[in-house]
């Protein structure tokens, strides 16, 4: 399985220039822990950063010395954004996921446009149901042998 296929295609996004406040109100809005952070080149969408409700809370809140209208996300965002590329296997994504110490991960292609994103849940549910794969092969395996 690649990354592109096991991306989630629906991914919220925001504009580094936009306020902290903006951006919590997306992930309410959305129910989701993290936006994507792009830079709009033309129609193209890249990932610069994640922004996570984590950070909103430990590099604003926190930190606040100031209005959260106007503090920008980029003050927040995540440094070194790590992406995997949709035609990357989704193994070779989960040890990088690890390496790297991410829960999410932004899906490219190979242009660096912004296709998906792949959170640790993804992951456990896509492993759960491999395991589960395996477990009724063994369990066919055995049905066959007794019948014969």
């Amino acid at each position: 399985m690649t990354a592109g296929e096991l991306c989630n295609r629906t991914v919220y996004i925001i504009r580094a220039d936009e306020n902290v406040l903006e951006a919590a109100r997306l992930m309410k809005r959305y129910h989701v822990g993290c936006l994507v952070v792009v830079e709009e080149r033309g129609r193209d969408r890249v990932p610069i950063a994640l922004v996570t409700d984590r950070d909103l809370v430990v590099k604003g809140l926190a930190e606040a010395s100031g209005d959260l209208q106007t503090m920008p996300v980029s003050q927040v965002m995540s440094d070194g954004l790590t992406t995997a590329r949709d035609t990357e296997d989704a193994f070779d994504v989960r040890k990088k996921m690890r390496a790297r110490g991410v829960r999410r991960i932004p899906v490219v292609d190979a242009e660096n446009r912004l296709q998906g994103i792949i959170a640790f849940d993804d992951m456990v549910e896509w492993m759960a149901q491999e395991l589960t794969d395996l477990a009724q092969l063994v369990s066919r395996e055995q049905q066959r042998e007794s019948e014969s």
